[in-house]
């Protein structure tokens, strides 16, 4: 032991007379050894069960130490956490009392950590001993169990397979700010696109579950379970699966036009057959185009009796408004529905003219739509066109033609793309791994972040980040200030790395 880093005292009575050392014969205070603090030390060593040097392993990968017996915990250097693991290693402190303890400063890079600890302890005859010794900790690397099976070929136990049979990803680009907002992504080993979604990977089933309950809370799914017999030891009876967990998202987006049953639309509160999906969150959100009446759909009930949309974003075509009269309260004609009507949205009878025929065809196609509130003439606006479109739905051939409108207006068109791009002045995070195989720079992306500007209600579950590389815009100089922005307010401060290390 060094005699540096040994120091012992002993509890004695200063109080009345003195007597000498049974050993060395100096005069001491009486003490129930009757020996002096040397003398006690040479005969007794209360930090002779203690090792003075250990082992502790250390996970390059994921920088990680191993706590006994097989928990692997995430420690910063000289913390309270890692203290705790170098403790744990020591076997004899059981035995004394640990009144301190304490790092002892070496060099980060040289593998080694040294404890200084402060004990207590009986020896002969009931007398109290301290004594300050350190024990040295020998940093050895070894790769732990999950970053074992992440080198490893074969290393993932569960995957969740995101499914949506749609011809758009605007869902998948939703669905991940959702992961990235409520951090449901951290114990996912890997997420690879897959052809009409995606493929996560788990290291047990608990987090695969995790997810699974999550995309339940967050978008109306069904979830299928398949498991995989991998191994099994017959003399202790325990087996090793692979599980599957297939998720299937309804086939619907924001914008879609779908054409409901009879069924469905005494369900839904008698609303009308055609109806525009307003919103896909934990329901689907739809409204009634012709008289503003809304209806909610969840999982369970689609599932029940699915169907398909009739129509997608993609096939939307642009519109000019050549006329448009407000239909007020005293002319709105009574409708057989009994659900909810919309009080954000206002019907009007609308003229419109195709854009590609505008000085060639002037002739005008009268609708009604629920945009009375953000239309007025002039405007570009994007709406499905019935009357020449070839729709193979039982539904939709159930339906009276007389009463089916020729174009159901959908939204709002603001104008060039670029223009709106370089006047956003925020911008979302993404997955790595996802991201790697999908392209962000496509009209379906530039959609979605449209989407997101112009419903307030479909971002609530989206973490928006200022972008400081754009230059500020004034809104004054812009062609149309009435473009829907996100405000300031919405916007979060993005956290850079010299943020973290401040913190």
């Amino acid at each position: 032991m060094d005699a540096d880093f040994v120091e012992t005292t002993a509890e004695i009575d200063t109080s009345g007379a003195k007597i000498c050392c049974c050993e060395c014969g100096n005069l001491i205070a009486p003490n129930p050894a009757n020996m002096c603090v040397p003398c006690l030390r040479t005969h007794v060593d209360i930090t002779e069960g203690i090792p003075k040097q250990s082992v502790l392993q250390f996970c390059r990968n994921c920088e990680r130490y191993l706590q006994p017996p097989n928990e692997w915990v995430q420690c910063s250097l000289e913390s309270r956490e890692l203290l705790a693991v170098c403790l744990k290693r020591l076997k004899g402190l059981k035995e004394v009392k640990l009144v301190d303890a304490g790092f002892i400063w070496t060099e980060p890079h040289s593998k080694r950590l040294k404890v200084k600890l402060t004990v207590q302890g009986e020896v002969i005859g009931g007398a109290l001993l301290q004594q300050i010794f350190v024990v040295e900790f020998t940093v050895n690397n070894q790769m732990c169990d999950d970053c074992h099976r992440t080198e490893a070929k074969d290393f993932w136990r569960c995957v969740v397979q995101i499914r949506q049979r749609s011809e758009n990803k605007k869902t998948f680009y939703y669905l991940e700010q959702l992961m990235l907002k409520h951090r449901v992504h951290e114990n996912t080993l890997g997420i690879k696109p897959m052809h009409g979604g995606l493929d996560m990977y788990y290291a047990n089933e608990s987090h695969a579950k995790r997810m699974v309950d999550f995309m339940h809370t967050m978008l109306p799914v069904k979830t299928s379970t398949s498991k995989r017999l991998i191994s099994h030891d017959v003399h202790s009876n325990s087996y090793n699966y692979k599980y599957t967990f297939a998720v299937d998202i309804v086939p619907m987006s924001k914008d879609s036009l779908v054409c409901l049953s009879k069924r469905m639309q005494q369900q839904l509160g008698s609303i009308s057959a055609l109806c525009l999906v307003s919103r896909v969150a934990n329901t689907i959100h739809l409204i009634d185009p012709l008289s503003t009446q809304l209806a909610e759909l969840n999982s369970t009930v689609y599932y029940r009796a699915p169907f398909e949309p009739i129509c997608h974003p993609k096939s939307l075509q642009e519109y000019i408004i050549m006329d448009i009269e407000i239909i007020h309260d005293n002319k709105k004609p009574t409708f057989p529905g009994q659900g909810k009507i919309s009080h954000k949205h206002l019907l009007c009878d609308i003229w419109v003219v195709k854009a590609s025929e505008l000085g060639i065809n002037d002739n005008t196609i009268h609708t009604r739509t629920h945009l009375g509130h953000i239309l007025k003439m002039g405007d570009t606006v994007l709406g499905y066109n019935l009357e020449d479109a070839n729709i193979n739905d039982d539904n939709f051939e159930k339906l009276d033609k007389s009463r089916v409108p020729d174009v159901i207006l959908v939204k709002k068109h603001y104008g060039d793309s670029a223009e709106r791009i370089s006047a956003r002045r925020w911008k979302l995070k993404h997955l790595a791994d996802y991201t790697s195989g999908m392209d962000t720079n496509t009209k379906e992306y530039r959609e979605f972040l449209n989407d997101l500007e112009e419903d307030p209600t479909y971002r609530q579950h989206v973490n928006i980040y200022k972008d400081s590389s754009k230059i500020p815009v004034d809104v004054n100089d812009m062609i149309d200030p009435s473009v829907p922005r996100i405000t300031l307010d919405e916007m979060l401060d993005d956290l850079t790395l010299d943020d973290v290390e401040m913190e």
